[in-house]
C-alpha cells in the first residue's frame, strides 16, 4: 500500500446505527472508558468520534487516504496519514490500551507484521475481517470456478484492494504460529449480527465476518 492509495476495505453489511456499522458497534462496546485507543485505517473517523464522545477515550488514528485524514481532522480528531505496513514500527511498545484494525487486515501487504506490531504497541488488539471460508464463497469457487463476489466481498478480483484474503481458521493458525493469545471471538452474519458459534469448522463455514480480540502472550 502506498500513501497515495486509499484502501477501501471489504464492505461490512448491515444497517448502521448512529453512523456505525454493526461490527463497529460491537468493537465500541469492547473498548474501556478513558482508555488509550489507536484505530488503524480509521476512514472518516466515525468509530473514533463515537468512542471519544461516549467513552471519553484518548482517541488516535492512522489513515492512509488524504481524504480520510481531512475528514477526521475536521471532526477534531488526532489522526495522521500513514500506512499500516510501514508506519506501525515507529510506535512505542505499550503505547495504547486497545489497537483496532477493522475490515482492513486483508488489504495489507504484510498482515503478519501488522498483527505483530498491533499486539506490541497495544495491551490488546481488536481485528475484524471477512471470512473467505464462508460456504457461499466455497460454493462460488466450486460451481463457477471464479473468484466470488458476495455482500462482504463486493468487488471483482481485478478491482478489489483485498490482497490477503483469509479464513477464520487461517487467522487462528497465524495467531498460533506467532504465539498471539486469542482472548475473545465473535462471529457475525451477513447483517452483522453475532452468531452463537464456537471456534472450529462450523464457524469457518457459517460466519461471514469474524472479530477477534487478541493480545501478546509475553
Amino acid at each position: 500500500m502506498t500513501a497515495d492509495t486509499a484502501i477501501a476495505p471489504a464492505a461490512a453489511t448491515g444497517q448502521t446505527v448512529n453512523g456505525l456499522r454493526p461490527d463497529l458497534r460491537l468493537i465500541a462496546d469492547m473498548v474501556e472508558p478513558q482508555s488509550r485507543v489507536l484505530d488503524i485505517g480509521c476512514g472518516d473517523g466515525g468509530l473514533l468520534t463515537h468512542l471519544w464522545r461516549t467513552r471519553g477515550v484518548d482517541a488516535r488514528g492512522l489513515e492512509i487516504s488524504r481524504e480520510g485524514v481531512r475528514a477526521c481532522v475536521s471532526r477534531g480528531l488526532s489522526v495522521v496519514q500513514g500506512d499500516a505496513d510501514t508506519d506501525l514500527a515507529g510506535y512505542p511498545t505499550g503505547a495504547f490500551d486497545t489497537v483496532i484494525l477493522s475490515q482492513t487486515l486483508q488489504a495489507t501487504q504484510r498482515p503478519r507484521d501488522v498483527l505483530g506490531h498491533m499486539v506490541r504497541i497495544g495491551r490488546r488488539a481488536i481485528v475484524s475481517f471477512p471470512n473467505f471460508g464462508h460456504w457461499r464463497v466455497r460454493l462460488a469457487l466450486l460451481s463457477g470456478g471464479r473468484m466470488p463476489v458476495t455482500p462482504t466481498l463486493p468487488l471483482q478480483w481485478w478491482e478489489t484492494p483485498n490482497i490477503h484474503l483469509c479464513t477464520v481458521q487461517d487467522f487462528l493458525d497465524l495467531c498460533d504460529h506467532m504465539g498471539v493469545q486469542v482472548m475473545r471471538t465473535v462471529f457475525l452474519s451477513r447483517a452483522g449480527k453475532p452468531l452463537r458459534l464456537s471456534k472450529g469448522r462450523w464457524a469457518n463455514l457459517v460466519a461471514e465476518q469474524a472479530l477477534f480480540v487478541v493480545g501478546n502472550n509475553q
